[in-house]
């Protein structure tokens, strides 16, 4: 007979008291522009899974394309802009 070994870990890991830190949160705001550009991509790419894109459709999926990467170049400027603590070269 084996024994049942429960997964603590998995159950804690979701408890009320563990909470993102304001870094985590601050990382998440700043990556929200990428996120939802991420999604109006997906929508767009959605609406075409049940049909035969038209031009209109094509021209949404690359428009969302463009902003995806418009925003995903912003958000690694911003990143290169952040100096780390301490003043290593």
């Amino acid at each position: 007979m084996s024994p049942i070994v429960t997964v603590q870990d998995a159950v804690t890991a979701f408890a009320d008291w563990i909470e993102p830190t304001d870094a985590e949160l601050d990382a998440i705001e700043q990556e929200m522009p990428v996120i939802l550009a991420d999604v109006d991509l997906l929508d767009a790419q959605i609406i075409t899974l049940d049909r035969t894109p038209t031009e209109l459709d094509a021209r949404r999926i690359r428009r969302a394309h463009r902003r995806v990467l418009t925003e995903r170049r912003h958000l690694a400027n911003r990143t290169v802009d952040v100096t780390l603590p301490g003043g290593a070269a």
